[in-house]
């Protein structure tokens, strides 16, 4: 993996990159979500240059009918994403955004979880969770777990980052997250 890039004006280049490849509205935080998650961008460096995109010019905001800002790509930005150039190899921008639809697909599937911290009669724990969409279950897991603390853990951290731990896992799987 490249190590993330720190270059402002690669920075901005990149995340009109996704913008411009994504075409549709998005609020901040799945911006930040998809432009953070393969950690080529961390999220200080996201937020400061994402505020500089919409200081330009480059982000347009508009709120959608229920108040929330949304962020589109305007067609200046859209000039500077064809235009220039980046230092970040095209392998992983490719890799961004195919991440970035599997984020995107996997909220706009309205995909339901459930998960369990199940301590069993003899003193074991076990973590258990699933992912289902239209009644069809996408993922069904179970851990041995060593401590309740741990169960609690994997409880809690599935429950607040369950899309990001599905699109890690479906990348781990296929390959396109080494290690």
């Amino acid at each position: 993996m490249q190590a993330p890039l720190k270059d402002k004006d690669d920075i901005k280049i990149f995340v009109l990159y996704l913008l411009r490849n994504l075409n549709c509205p998005l609020d901040f935080n799945t911006i930040n979500d998809i432009v953070v998650q393969d950690e080529v961008v961390n999220y200080f460096d996201f937020a400061e240059c994402f505020a500089e995109l919409l200081e330009t010019g480059n982000i347009s905001e508009h709120k959608d009918d229920d108040g929330t800002l949304m962020y589109l790509i305007t067609n200046q930005g859209i000039h500077v994403s064809d235009n220039l150039h980046s230092k970040l190899l095209r392998s992983i921008r490719d890799r961004s955004l195919r991440s970035a639809y599997r984020l995107l697909n996997f909220r706009d599937r309205n995909a339901k979880t459930l998960s369990r911290a199940v301590e069993n009669s003899d003193g074991t724990f076990e973590f258990q969770c699933e992912i289902s969409e239209n009644g069809r279950e996408i993922l069904s897991l179970k851990i041995a777990v060593d401590t309740k603390r741990q169960l609690e853990q994997m409880k809690y951290y599935f429950d607040e980052y369950t899309e990001d731990i599905y699109t890690e896992l479906l990348s781990i799987l296929s390959g396109d997250k080494q290690f």
